[in-house]
């Protein structure tokens, strides 16, 4: 921290006023140590004695922290003061206490004691913030000029103690405000929400965590109340307080603080603490007209003010005539746009500024009004021409001395609004302008190629400077991007967000790229099939197949129409249009466009070297396994995950999917200490590349969980579920398939530990979501559902109403997996043991030897799946008195069991019960 910063600090510490705080400071800064009182005071246009009244004041408000200051005099005073400063700002023991940091991302600001004439408004401000006790919002309104930022920005800074919970000020032009609140609670507190919950419970989560202390959320620019605020306030609390800038006038209900231009004497006062006080006082009667001809408004007086500085020996009434003659050409400013509504001052003292920069510097202030109104990322250290770097730095500062452009941070500079329409205005007057833009549109298209297609948190974090301008250039500048380039900044954008699985923040941007790119290029270009599918797989994602299909059907057709059958292009729509069909049950509409997409990539010669290659492996594999074709998944598992390691690298998302998708197959062969280690690899590398709350993340829960579920280790799972459950809720919403498949699996757990009525609701709950999603009677889901209930009924004792789930859950399997699909054995093992329940042992009989054949087709002899059936037709033959059958039927259940599950499983546990129960009823 700056000395000048740590003496504001103490001074709002302290309490101080506006006035004692510009005497304090300017009194306490080194440069000033040998300075008389006189010459502070005529530095700071007041009287000596007026300067030495509010150092009296000082001293009296900081003895209370230093008592020692009572006992000094005069001069002595002010050396013991400083003294005990200097200690505690090196953080000498026996200072005042060290406060607490305090954390906040307030902008660049004049320095307190330049900041004059607002005083009043200041105080007034504050009382405002603080009178309410719900969440206080104060619109600093006025005309474009008069200093809103800039009164918000002084009041955040000297107002800093009273918000220990910090200040974060929120830029309404630049990224989504949403996103702003959530990177400054992960930069600050190291509050990261769960990514794939909703961006409104992310901000609950971060309100709800929040530093404590009262905090200050700066809004600044807002020209939408209902869009750039309300929908990011924080909940009604004391301790938050809101306040916003803005040129339009909001709603009465709203306490509201009116900012005028300045009072002449104000605005001389401001123009003396820019100017040489000598040099204006020769001239005073011309100062009097200069601040009336502009209007009053600091941003025009600053400007002209530091206009004066570059220029020491022009006289005050030439510099009016200059003015006056510049008014005569830009009468037309203004009736620019209402939302950047400015008094006549300010555009006659940017035109004498724009003069006094040479051609390199105007260039780079046409070059930086591209820009959004956010903060710009412009580092001249990337430039590796030194001739080059060297014009930029004197550029730069020649912006900067004339207050054309504002320094942020390092690498980090703003334009004001007015002063970035100027600058458009002078760019659009050049006969250069559009072949500047195009530069700059493809400069920024370039930075949106950086964006990957499964961004990750450390790319999310150094993109996020990026995107207002990219969606500037997307809004405003698309019209000068190339046909090949078009499309990139749209799909860049969707990119960044659907990485966050903030999809309704995604979805306009696909939307728009293909209103855009229809426009300009037709349906009837290559790059409309990559278009489709980018909008296609997001609605995928969220679950809304039936606005998918005609689009991944539409970018198939275009594909092999515009670039013919055997294009990589048209393989990535055959697998695109698969996984869709794949979702929702359709395999065997699946599975020809996946083997059509492997030969395409075998006769492009690339198989064993394309990264997409791996997905259709990968998408292929999927579906043997849920069609029960185990050892033809297994090796097309193990090609996609030795690929994508080869092409990726170890540490990619892509292979922890891999990883997840063999382990699934593992765990359906019950191959489990193999299937766990997969998973818990994969687990761990998605949570380091995408963080806790990724729907990836959530995938990789459940399906860990069900590993345990299926080994008997209950109280492991059910966390796991719960948590994969809330995830995808939060971020998918309540009506997701992926939700459904939570809600079944979470159900099942219950059930197996007799909590039925737990149970019961979210199997009925899947039911319905899926009737919701009209796939009710064409999903394989749903019969998975269907069974669980039938199941849960039939351990209830509801025998009547289990019959009818079973017989739908077959007929249902049958139709969409087909005859020899192992989930079918399954409904037949469930229908069979409900008759069997119900003394109906003729008809269970030859289900459950359909079962076990269809089983040991599938899976082998040694698969717990097989033990299932084994045992419960040995419980059957038991039944009806046929023991010699019973008995080797029981044996080889228990031998399966122990050999695949172990001898502690329950599965196993609940067979040796069985066994020694007919054992002792039938020989005993």
């Amino acid at each position: 921290m700056q000395w000048a910063d740590f003496l504001a600090n103490e001074a709002a510490t302290h309490s101080l006023s506006s006035e004692q705080t510009a005497a304090f400071v300017e009194r306490l800064k080194t440069e000033n140590s040998g300075k008389s009182e006189a010459k502070l005071a005529s530095e700071l246009n007041i009287g000596a004695a007026a300067l030495k009244k509010r150092m009296t004041e000082v001293y009296d408000k900081f003895a209370q922290s230093y008592p020692e200051l009572a006992n000094s005099k005069g001069r002595g005073k002010l050396e013991k003061l400083r003294a005990c400063l200097t200690n505690k700002y090196n953080g000498g023991q026996d200072a005042h206490p060290t406060i607490k940091e305090i954390h906040q991302n307030i902008p660049a600001a004049v320095p307190f004691e330049k900041f004059v004439g607002r005083e009043a408004e200041l105080e007034k401000l504050h009382q405002q913030l603080q009178t309410s006790r719900q969440v206080a919002i104060v619109a600093v309104a006025g005309m474009g000029g008069v200093g809103k930022t800039e009164l918000a920005t002084q009041y955040a800074k000297q107002h800093l103690q009273n918000y220990q919970g910090g200040v974060c000020w929120l830029s309404a032009q630049g990224i989504d405000i949403g996103i702003q609140i959530l990177r400054f609670s992960e930069l600050k507190f190291k509050l990261i929400a769960p990514d794939d919950w909703e961006l409104t419970d992310r901000l609950r989560y971060c309100w709800q965590n929040w530093q404590q202390g009262e905090v200050l959320l700066v809004f600044d620019d807002v020209t939408d109340y209902k869009k750039q605020v309300q929908p990011y306030l924080p909940p009604e609390s004391p301790r938050f307080k809101v306040l916003l800038t803005t040129r339009l006038g909001f709603d009465r209900t709203l306490p509201q603080l009116r900012l005028d231009i300045l009072k002449p004497l104000a605005a001389m006062k401001l123009l003396k603490s820019l100017v040489d006080r000598e040099r204006l006082k020769s001239e005073s009667w011309v100062v009097r007209k200069i601040c009336k001809f502009l209007g009053y408004l600091p941003l025009a007086l600053e400007l002209v003010g530091r206009y004066l500085d570059t220029m020491p020996d022009l006289s005050l009434e030439k510099l009016l005539k200059r003015l006056e003659k510049k008014r005569l050409e830009h009468e037309a400013i203004a009736k620019a746009n209402p939302l950047m509504r400015y008094g006549y001052g300010v555009a006659e003292a940017f035109a004498l500024s724009w003069e006094q920069l040479d051609e390199n510097a105007q260039s780079l202030g046409c070059w930086l009004s591209l820009y959004a109104l956010a903060d710009i990322p412009f580092s001249v250290e990337a430039i590796e021409d030194d001739d080059k770097q060297e014009l930029y730095e004197k550029a730069l500062a020649e912006l900067q001395k004339l207050h054309l452009i504002q320094w942020q941070s390092k690498g980090i500079y703003r334009l004001h609004p007015l002063i970035r329409q100027f600058f458009q205005m002078k760019l659009d007057e050049s006969s250069k302008a559009d072949e500047v833009k195009t530069a700059f549109a493809a400069m920024m298209v370039e930075e949106a190629k950086q964006i990957p297609p499964q961004p990750n948190r450390e790319d999310i974090f150094n993109l996020t400077p990026h995107i207002p301008h990219l969606a500037e250039v997307a809004t405003h500048l698309f019209q000068y991007l190339s046909d090949e380039d078009l499309i990139w900044s749209f799909t860049s954008l969707g990119r960044f967000y659907e990485g966050q699985a903030l999809y309704p923040q995604a979805e306009p941007w696909y939307k728009r790229c293909v209103e855009v790119a229809e426009h300009r290029l037709g349906l009837e270009h290559p790059l409309a099939a990559t278009i489709l599918n980018n909008l296609a797989l997001l609605y995928s994602s969220t679950g809304r197949y039936s606005e998918a299909e005609p689009l991944l059907e539409q970018a198939l057709e275009l594909s092999k129409r515009l670039l013919g059958d055997n294009h990589s292009d048209v393989a990535t729509s055959l697998n695109n249009l698969a996984l869709l069909y794949s979702s929702t049950g359709r395999y065997s509409e699946a599975e020809p466009l996946l083997e059509q997409a492997l030969e395409l990539y075998s006769l492009l010669r690339v198989r064993d070297n394309h990264p997409d290659v791996a997905a259709i492996l990968s998408s292929l594999a999927q579906l043997y396994r849920s069609t029960g074709r185990y050892s033809e998944a297994e090796p097309l598992h193990l090609q996609a995950l030795e690929l994508r390691k080869r092409l990726l690298g170890d540490n990619h998302s892509d292979v922890a999917h891999s990883m997840n998708n063999l382990a699934a197959l593992y765990s359906s062969t019950g191959r489990y200490s193999e299937a766990e280690s997969l998973l818990e690899q994969a687990l761990e590398l998605y949570k380091r590349l995408l963080g806790d709350n990724h729907p990836l993340v959530a995938t990789s829960l459940n399906n860990l969980a069900e590993l345990y579920r299926s080994t008997g280790r209950h109280s492991e799972a059910e966390p796991l579920l719960e948590q994969a459950l809330e995830l995808r809720k939060r971020l998918l919403g309540d009506n997701h398939p992926d939700v459904a498949t939570s809600l079944n699996n979470l159900a099942l757990l219950y059930s197996s530990t007799g909590r039925y009525s737990e149970a019961e609701p979210l199997l009925e709950q899947a039911l319905e979501l899926y009737s919701l999603l009209r796939v009710r009677d064409n999903h394989p889901d749903v019969a998975a559902i269907l069974s669980s209930l039938a199941q849960l009924y039939r351990s209830t004792g509801r025998y009547s109403e289990a019959e009818p789930l079973h017989l739908q859950a077959l007929e249902l399997r049958k139709r969409l997996l087909g005859d020899n699909h192992s989930d079918v054995a399954h409904s037949m093992n469930n229908l069979a043991a409900l008759y069997k329940s119900t003394g109906r042992y003729s008809e269970a009989e030859p289900l459950y030897q359909q079962a076990l054949e269809l089983k040991k087709g599938l899976l082998g002899d040694n698969h717990p799946n097989v033990a299932t059936i084994l045992n419960n037709l040995a419980a059957l033959y038991s039944s009806t008195g046929r023991h010699s059958k019973a008995e080797p039927l029981y044996q080889q259940a228990l031998a399966i069991c122990e050999q695949t599950l172990g001898v502690d499983h329950p599965d196993t546990m609940a067979v040796q019960g069985n066994y020694a129960r007919f054992l002792r009823e039938a020989y005993l």
